[in-house]
């Protein structure tokens, strides 16, 4: 499995080194072993968690620059904030999700591949985007399958700071999303900057990233508390 995991991702020509192709290796062992006990993930098969996971996770580096510290909201078995941090491990990370037994994974994840600069939170997202510690805190804040757009807007907003943004790995119905999710974003404090469209090398993805500027600060009503998020999006 390893080795065509590092196969994959040394022949992408996204430059992604040999020492970063073993971590990921390393990652890809560690996931498909917790997930016989816990529910990470339905994708095991080795070349697509290349392609689905790691390839697709990096994704944002390809068309947008990120610096600084970033929020991944409902990160699951850490995507995308861990092959990002893999690739670029000068930024600082906080992953934030709602099940305890995932966190634990992250955890022991970290320290196998050794990465630094990683805070592990857990929390719901609604909860998070409340605490002073974290709101208004993050350059960044990335996000991956979680919610439609109107929803994700209201769950990560709050924790980025004015002049920062939210960057959403979306599939191709990201625009019509975006339609619906304007007063959201506008609510919240955001603005849609532009859709990316990219191409996940090995595959026939064809993926789209929406990033949404933070141009103003949260209101003090949002988020709002859970579940009305995603029952009840702002739209």
């Amino acid at each position: 499995m390893e080795q065509i995991i590092k196969n994959i991702l040394l022949s992408s020509n996204k430059g992604i080194t040999e020492k970063q192709a073993e971590m990921f290796a390393v990652y890809a062992r560690m996931l498909v072993k917790r997930n016989e006990k816990i529910n990470l993930t339905s994708v095991t098969d080795p070349a697509d968690i290349a392609v689905k996971h790691f390839l697709d996770s990096i994704s944002p580096l390809w068309v947008t620059k990120i610096s600084g510290s970033i929020a991944d909201v409902g990160t699951g078995a850490g995507f995308p904030a861990v092959p990002l941090k893999i690739m670029r491990p000068d930024l600082h990370f906080t992953l934030i999700d709602s099940l305890a037994k995932r966190i634990k994974f992250l955890d022991d994840v970290k320290s196998e591949l050794g990465l630094e600069n990683i805070t592990l939170i857990h929390s719901r997202a609604e909860d998070a985007g409340r605490d002073k510690n974290l709101r208004e805190q993050f350059d960044f804040c990335v996000s991956r399958a979680v919610a439609n757009t109107a929803t994700l807007s209201e769950l990560c907003l709050p924790l980025v700071k004015p002049g920062g943004a939210l960057i959403a790995l979306k599939g191709p119905l990201a625009e019509s999303e975006l339609e619906c999710a304007k007063k959201a974003i506008s609510a919240l404090g955001g603005r849609i900057a532009r859709v990316c469209d990219v191409y996940i090398p090995h595959s026939d993805l064809n993926h789209k990233i929406v990033i949404i500027k933070k141009v103003r600060h949260t209101s003090d009503i949002y988020p709002r508390k859970a579940p009305l998020p995603s029952k009840n999006p702002i739209i």
